[in-house]
């Protein structure tokens, strides 16, 4: 399982979710080898007053944090983070603006459908 949380002042965010949204899940898809039907993205678009971050960014910077089962390599890690970086220029979010977080944590930590993470059956693979 891979969350994301995605914030960014909504002036910008807003406007390019879908094709942020998109850009995110194809290198999540890519990079971890994640079903292309397995999409949770959440956005918290900001007012710029509720967003302080440090000089040398833009009003485009923007936060992505992932929660996820721990099990990927290193190396699908960074991976994820070198497409991200690379994917969403286009979107007018440049390497200065981007900050990346991933969280990783037990699968027993997890609960849902009905059941803790460790207890389900998954359709894809998580030590990638």
């Amino acid at each position: 399982m891979t969350q994301v949380k995605i914030h960014g002042i909504k002036d910008y965010l807003n406007p390019i979710k879908q094709q942020l949204s998109d850009a995110i899940h194809s290198c999540v898809t890519e990079a971890l080898q994640y079903p292309a039907d397995k999409r949770f993205h959440r956005f918290f678009p900001l007012d710029k007053s509720d967003f302080y971050y440090p000089s040398g960014r833009s009003d485009r910077y923007t936060i992505i944090e992932f929660s996820m089962f721990e099990g990927r390599s290193v190396e699908a890690k960074k991976q994820l983070i070198r497409l991200l970086f690379e994917r969403l220029q286009p979107l007018g979010i440049s390497p200065q603006d981007l900050e990346i977080t991933i969280f990783e944590t037990p699968k027993h930590n997890w609960g849902f459908r009905g059941l803790p993470g460790d207890e389900h059956e998954l359709n894809y693979k998580v030590d990638v």
